[in-house]
């Protein structure tokens, strides 16, 4: 496997065949060009140049701030049956996330969420998120009115895909991710940015499992954290070493 870096054009391609083709996206990139912002350089046409000119289709989508793995179709009837699978809620997805405070053990947040990125819009639909943390650290850094800092790497498993559904549900519990500049906490990001020198959010696509488009049969996909992302980790002590709360 590609380790994913975020430091050229050259996406990491994690599978390839005749119907699909996945890819890593680093953390400030675009899927494609939309009506409001018309990025020149997006993932899109990045993986088209990669593969010779081949027209890819997007299925799905991570929002600019989020990292990791991203699934193109290589024909418009692999397409469609991508994205009725996305549609339907018929792929498994996993995500790390590191956020604020002790998260102790595993839990899931059903919170339903309005339409929109704060949710103001639209009747509520229901919204599942599980989690499981992975590592907890505390850094001998003031921050707000504490003396120390502590944060826990979290594995997220959406099971609905609502609108930045997880860091809307992590806000819900007072766990918001580190670098949300929408829902997250301003004292912890700046941290992170001046300590850590983490000036991204740190959310990541790890996992996905898609039905293939020419017989159904499950593709796992999984991907580690880009180089990037895994400095952060160490230097913050959310390694997989991660000590547990005392």
């Amino acid at each position: 496997m590609e380790t994913p870096t975020a430091d050229d054009r050259h996406l990491a391609v994690l599978h390839q065949d005749e119907r699909l083709v996945a890819v890593y996206k680093p953390a400030g990139l675009l899927v494609h060009r939309s009506n409001i912002d018309r990025d020149r350089d997006v993932v899109l046409q990045r993986v088209r140049d990669q593969l010779g000119g081949h027209w890819v289709y997007p299925v799905h989508r991570l929002d600019r701030a989020t990292a990791g793995l991203l699934v193109f179709g290589l024909d418009p009837d692999a397409a469609s049956v991508l994205a009725a699978a996305f549609r339907e809620q018929r792929v498994g997805k996993r995500y790390q996330a590191v956020v604020r405070g002790w998260v102790e053990g595993a839990g899931r947040v059903d919170r339903p969420l309005g339409a929109g990125r704060r949710g103001e819009g639209g009747a509520p639909q229901p919204a599942v998120t599980d989690y499981r943390p992975l590592a907890w650290t505390e850094l001998p850094i003031p921050v707000s009115r504490y003396d120390t800092a502590r944060y826990t790497r979290l594995e997220l498993q959406p099971q609905t895909g609502r609108q930045h559904q997880l860091r809307r549900h992590m806000k819900a519990i007072s766990h918001p991710i580190i670098g949300d500049t929408t829902h997250g906490d301003g004292a912890n990001n700046r941290l992170f940015r001046e300590h850590l020198a983490a000036r991204r959010l740190l959310l990541v696509a790890t996992g996905l499992t898609v039905p293939h488009p020419a017989d159904g049969r499950p593709v796992r996909l999984a991907t580690e954290p880009d180089a990037e992302l895994q400095g952060i980790l160490q230097r913050a002590g959310l390694g997989a070493d991660g000590a547990a709360p005392a």
